[in-house]
């Protein structure tokens, strides 16, 4: 039988609903009973205890927010009877010890990737065209449009196909396998990359977005690109070379770069583009999947649309998954600092080097200053669809949040654009935005992205997969076409959050070789956002 509520941390004063209750019902934790005050949903939390005006709210353990009006014992919190409120962190107050998982089952598997020469494993084989400044998104859309019919016929929606077997008078399964099986090459996929930015703002975000383009050629996914450039921009070509060069000293993977103000008429560098990018796509192609160890695999961690269950089940589940591939040897990567306020000194004392600690420190006090000098503050994270789902402060969603990091060392703290270079678990320093955070994961260096979420939301990536992780059945039942895993029988307590972390390593295997395409692929979510933290000029 499902359990009605679950207090989450002994020291929680809060318990959460998991089940709709209703004014007057009883209901039993542990040897206590608490009797309900006013109707309260599922996932959202009512007290354990009377609260005053000032008292804290602590859940997970840590402090989440402060009573803004006297709170009855079993009454649910709202925005009106609770503030946000987080504890201050100075610096690391220990060093925290960790027992690794037992990783015996797992340290022979592999998975079918595509080997690069600098060591790194792409669990994708794409050739990448992008610009390195908004006024090239008009060619790009063009080259888009030109290798995608070409090269890529299964691109075509379902609803393409349907309109063209009416008109060939052909039955639509029977088109769908035939441009299947009509797709030029095999081992290679081709995307594009179009943004805003490039000039016109502060030099900085043009640097950044430099570093930005340099890590997704970095990334084991991409076998090569096409780069197009229109020659005054504040993104230079050697801005994006000289970044590339430090990140991967001597790299060897192709570039072809084309600049229109070199190149004369747009009809003759267009004519040069596709010829150098067929022939280079087709050396690409060669390249075939080989078996890789699961240490290989670099995976992002992220959350958006976030329910008041995502703390309780998918995001442990990630962070059971992170501490088996920190057993293993794999790295996975924990972002959206403004998600981690209120959590500080856990993540602090798990940082392994002093300088790892204070840098983290430093990164979130910067940008929360930066968040104040704009009017807002971290405060104002949580979303509406948040808080009509039970997440009502920030630190409240920042403690589910941060349970996608599960609780092996922190080996590395890295500013956005920043490449991972160590395995084990990572902090990354970005926004909370959906695609924001995405694209910096894979700038980073994740070969696959692994997106909790409750309330659903298709955001995809062009170069990693990005596995979509539902926290509640309901969910997945309801928007099965952007859900590939869902963690809600962790809720009615079918299964653990052991089981399911190892459920999901399975399904990311497979992912990774190939054999499970992700819906936000199937639903072709190419999403790109470069995050600009200056102004325009």
């Amino acid at each position: 039988m499902q359990k009605k509520v679950l207090k989450v941390n002994p020291k929680d004063n809060v318990a959460v609903a998991l089940v709709d209750l209703t004014h007057g019902e009883t209901v039993t934790l542990g040897e206590l009973t608490y009797d309900i005050i006013k109707d309260t949903k599922a996932k959202h939390k009512f007290v354990t205890e009377d609260l005053a005006v000032g008292d804290s709210i602590i859940m997970y353990g840590v402090l989440v927010g402060k009573a803004s009006q006297p709170i009855q014992k079993g009454e649910v919190i709202t925005t009106e009877n609770v503030k946000h409120q987080s504890a201050k962190v100075e610096g690391k107050t220990e060093t925290t010890s960790w027992t690794a998982p037992n990783v015996d089952q797992w340290k022979d598997k592999t998975f079918m990737g595509y080997h690069r020469e600098d060591g790194q494993v792409g669990t994708e084989n794409v050739w990448l065209f992008f610009p390195l400044v908004f006024c090239e998104n008009r060619n790009v859309e063009i080259l888009k449009d030109v290798f995608e019919k070409e090269l890529l016929f299964e691109k075509a929606t379902k609803y393409q196909l349907l309109l063209r077997s009416l008109i060939n008078n052909s039955e639509e399964e029977q088109m769908i396998e035939e441009e299947q099986n009509s797709r030029v090459f095999k081992n290679i996929d081709v995307k594009f990359i179009t943004h805003q930015g490039g000039c016109g703002g502060i030099r900085q975000d043009a640097e950044a977005l430099g570093r930005l383009l340099a890590g997704y050629v970095n990334n084991p996914n991409v076998a090569g690109a096409t780069v197009l450039s229109l020659g005054c921009q504040n993104l230079q070509v050697q801005i994006f070379t000289d970044a590339l060069e430090k990140m991967s000293p001597g790299h060897k993977k192709p570039i072809i770069v084309y600049e229109q103000q070199k190149s004369g008429t747009v009809d003759e560098m267009l004519n040069g583009i596709i010829k150098d990018s067929y022939e280079a796509i087709k050396q690409a192609n060669e390249i075939e999947r080989k078996p890789a160890s699961v240490s290989k695999l670099v995976l992002g961690l992220e959350c958006g649309g976030s329910d008041g269950f995502s703390g309780i089940s998918a995001n442990p589940v990630l962070g059971q998954l992170s501490d088996l591939m920190a057993g293993i040897g794999g790295a996975t990567i924990l972002s959206e600092f403004p998600e981690l306020c209120g959590v500080e000194q856990e993540l602090v004392n798990r940082c392994v080097n002093e300088a790892d600690a204070e840098r983290f420190l430093q990164l979130m006090k910067d940008f929360e200053k930066s968040v104040v000098a704009a009017g807002s503050g971290f405060d104002m994270n949580p979303s509406p669809g948040n808080i009509k789902d039970g997440l009502i402060t920030d630190a409240m969603k920042s403690a589910g949040a941060a349970k996608k990091g599960g609780s092996s060392p922190i080996n590395d703290v890295l500013d956005f654009t920043e490449y991972i270079k160590e395995p084990g678990l990572n902090l990354l320093c970005t926004p909370g935005n959906d695609v924001e955070c995405t694209t910096a994961l894979v700038g980073s260096g994740s070969n696959i992205v692994l997106f909790t979420t409750g309330l659903g939301t298709p955001t995809g990536n062009p170069v990693v997969p990005v596995v979509k992780i539902s926290s509640n059945t309901i969910l997945a039942e309801r928007m099965p076409d952007i859900i590939d895993f869902n963690t809600g029988d962790v809720i009615t307590g079918e299964k653990t959050i052991d089981e399911k972390a190892e459920e999901l390593l399975e399904f990311i295997i497979e992912v990774a070789s190939g054999n499970i395409k992700t819906k936000a692929a199937i639903l072709n979510q190419n999403d790109f956002i470069p995050w600009r933290r200056g102004v325009s000029l």
